[in-house]
């Protein structure tokens, strides 16, 4: 049975990984606003693994005994000043998102709640891994702007996520 505070802390989490994929989605329209269908491939996927994420949590709830309260998700942003604009935003919202996940860590370590810690440990690894992603791309985007084609062909790359 999971402990009320780590319950509703899951539940939280479950909501912020619901507004990951839904900023995502939204970076996706833009990226297609601008004709950068490679950039709104990858969003397309990457809002997609946050959706698994939040599912991750709610099947966890579950199998604990426990209970998934679904939270109002917030509108995002729908503009971005430009395509490194829109991954720097990406690659700080990751950054959040591993606080969140390092603060429900903690807790459940404070309350003793090993199973959720174990489960947990594959979230923190998880955002290394986006950590990792998005900054390199923020970087890449950053060293290409000075050549024309640049853009192009990190578009052509972006494109080819699976």
């Amino acid at each position: 049975m999971l402990n009320e505070r780590v319950e509703k802390a899951l539940n939280e989490q479950i909501k912020k990984e619901i507004n990951s994929a839904y900023l995502y989605l939204s970076m996706a329209t833009y990226f297609e606003s601008e004709n950068l269908n490679g950039f709104a491939n990858w969003m397309k996927k990457q809002a997609n693994e946050e959706l698994n994420h939040a599912m991750k949590i709610y099947n966890y709830v579950f199998e604990r005994g426990g209970r998934v309260e679904l939270q109002a998700i917030e509108k995002p942003k729908c503009k971005w000043d430009s395509p490194l604009a829109a991954f720097e935003e990406a690659y700080n919202h990751e950054r959040f998102i591993t606080d969140s996940i390092h603060k429900l860590y903690e807790l459940s370590l404070e309350e003793k709640d090993y199973a959720t810690a174990s489960m947990l440990k594959w979230f923190i690894d998880e955002q290394v891994e986006e950590e990792a992603q998005t900054e390199q791309i923020v970087n890449k985007i950053k060293l290409l702007s000075k050549s024309p084609n640049g853009l192009y062909i990190l578009d052509k790359e972006l494109g080819a996520r699976d």
